[in-house]
């Protein structure tokens, strides 16, 4: 004999399936369905009805209000939000109105772009977290490094930048990977 009460298996409806509420379009059940962007609400009738929402409506939330700021779109109190690429600067009136700033501010020296010349390499941050370095003008140089750029021309391939890892500085060219102490 089992120690599972295989009935608390078999039952037909699911307390918390109720919660969902029901599908706008067509009155039936909305139910969490998996996709290839994660988890989300579905309507019971698929295919017959395809209507879908994300599972949380808006996945920012405020951090904190800043005090004595306006949005310059609509004039709301501006907070500290965090999304899904970390912290920014948001409207406190989302989602009518989706007024966004960047929270950190760049460094002082912004080193050109080798490639394309015209760019500048910002720092960025990945939907993990991790910082890496891009041209700005992206997408149509798409530029980048994982470790901070330095101004120093390689001596051995004559690259104009190299990154630092540690106490060491890298040429970033795949060829080169020439490796100095920072001085």
């Amino acid at each position: 004999m089992s120690k599972i009460d295989h009935s608390l298996f078999n039952a037909d409806e699911h307390a918390l399936q109720h919660a969902y509420g029901s599908c706008p379009q067509c009155q039936a059940k909305l139910q969490i369905r998996s996709g290839k962007s994660g988890p989300f609400l579905g309507c019971s009738r698929y295919p017959a009805c395809h209507f879908s929402k994300p599972l949380h409506e808006y996945q920012s939330h405020e951090v904190k209000v800043i005090e004595g700021t306006a949005c310059p779109a609509c004039h709301s109190p501006l907070a500290v939000k965090k999304g899904r690429f970390g912290l920014f600067i948001g409207c406190t009136n989302f989602p009518d109105c989706h007024h966004i700033e960047k929270l950190e501010q760049q460094e002082d020296e912004q080193l050109g772009c080798p490639v394309c010349h015209k760019g500048k390499l910002l720092r960025r941050t990945n939907k993990f977290g991790k910082s890496f370095y891009a041209c700005d003008q992206y997408p149509h140089c798409r530029y980048l490094l994982n470790l901070p750029p330095v101004t120093k021309t390689c001596p051995v391939c004559n690259w104009p930048l190299m990154v630092r890892k540690g106490n060491m500085l890298i040429c970033p060219q795949k060829a080169c990977q020439h490796k100095m102490a920072s001085e």
